[in-house]
């Protein structure tokens, strides 16, 4: 089992509910070994992915078990396998109740929890949710619920780790909960910076413009420091030469992050420019997001130090070697309307500084940090 940061406050937990069979419990688990790998980011700052979904798809199911007395000591303890199971309109509206969680679709309820454990733990024959499409009631998987452990004497006893369960992610929730805050809270503060220093405001934008940066932050900030960039530049145009009139670049975000937006991020009016941000040179990648709005020019914010040039030349060595056809390679290259990396993006926002809007980029981080995290604070 891989540890970090969050690992010690699982085992503390764990000792809490089980005393000295806490580390054996961790290691036989799968569900705690499952939940191990997915509180890895609480150590890592609001910026690492919360990926609240599947914890919460776990966290209702067994507040419903316990709730209706099926765990330790409960009124219905060894009677779960008669329970007519939850439905899923009161696990949706109780996930959408929790902190973070307003806006969480059903995709974890309905498969992707499964889908991801059963990536850690192929041997497992069985899964989390169990779950009967015809009437839509739900059920934890009661089997991984018990662990097995060694008792005094050479005896064996088994243990329950549903409630366990529950505390880990209300202790996982509240850790990323404070550094969400604090994040908050700084950006908050560089946003009242006096506008004759703004080092500290730019050495913290730049923090967030780096390569081990989440990938969320990184489109929020980019995005940020863009919009007010554009909005320097103006263009002149019209329907015809009587009628041209001047207007600023505008840049507008089209969803949440790692939405499935068509490949589009951001949309620039009056251009009518594409934008899409991603973190990998994967050539599959960019012509997915081609294809998908039939190669009409898009722009790629990257999250790479790579220079632009070398990241098209890396592009266009890999479309070679798969397509083989330069005229089919050429259709897509010709559909990178530009590169932008972390170097531009930051000569961007020193032209942001210099025209004096960087508060206008920190209030704009705050506002879709809000937004996608869905914070109401």
């Amino acid at each position: 089992m891989k540890r970090h940061g969050f690992t010690s406050i699982i085992e503390s937990i764990l000792s809490e509910e089980f005393g000295k069979a806490a580390e054996e419990i961790l290691a036989t688990s799968p569900l705690l070994g499952y939940l191990n790998h997915k509180t890895a980011s609480a150590s890592r700052g609001s910026k690492s992915r919360g990926s609240f979904a599947n914890h919460y798809a776990l966290y209702v199911l067994l507040e419903d078990y316990l709730k209706n007395g099926y765990g330790p000591g409960g009124k219905n303890a060894g009677k779960y396998e008669d329970y007519s199971g939850a439905r899923f309109s009161d696990l949706f509206a109780r996930q959408r109740q929790l902190p973070f969680g307003q806006k969480l679709q059903n995709h974890a309820l309905n498969a992707r929890l499964n889908d991801e454990f059963r990536k850690y733990y192929p041997s497992v024959e069985v899964q989390p949710i169990v779950r009967d499409v015809e009437s839509q009631r739900y059920w934890i998987q009661e089997d991984l619920l018990t662990v097995e452990v060694h008792a005094s004497r050479g005896k064996v006893k088994t243990v329950n780790v549903s409630a366990a369960i529950i505390r880990i992610i209300d202790a996982y929730v509240g850790a990323k909960r404070e550094a969400f805050e604090s994040f908050i809270e700084s950006c908050s503060k560089m946003s009242s910076v006096d506008a004759s220093d703004t080092s500290s405001v730019i050495e913290f934008i730049r923090s967030q413009l780096q390569p081990e940066i989440d990938a969320r932050v990184f489109e929020i900030v980019s995005f940020a420091i863009l919009k007010a960039n554009y909005g320097e530049k103006q263009i002149v145009w019209g329907w015809s030469q009587n009628e041209l009139r001047e207007e600023s670049l505008s840049l507008f975000k089209t969803g949440r992050t790692n939405a499935n937006d068509g490949g589009i991020d951001f949309v620039m009016k009056p251009l009518g420019r594409f934008f899409q941000v991603t973190e990998t040179i994967d050539v599959k990648k960019y012509f997915l997001d081609i294809d998908k709005i039939h190669r009409f020019p898009l722009t790629f914010v990257v999250k790479s130090l790579e220079e632009p040039k070398a990241i098209l030349a890396g592009i266009k060595k890999q479309a070679k070697a798969r397509y083989k056809i330069n005229t089919v390679v050429r259709s897509y290259m010709d559909a990178i309307e530009e590169i932008i990396n972390i170097p531009v993006l930051i000569q961007c926002l020193e032209e942001v500084v210099e025209a004096g809007k960087i508060k206008s980029v920190m209030e704009e981080v705050i506002l879709q940090s809000k937004v996608e995290f869905n914070y109401n604070g």
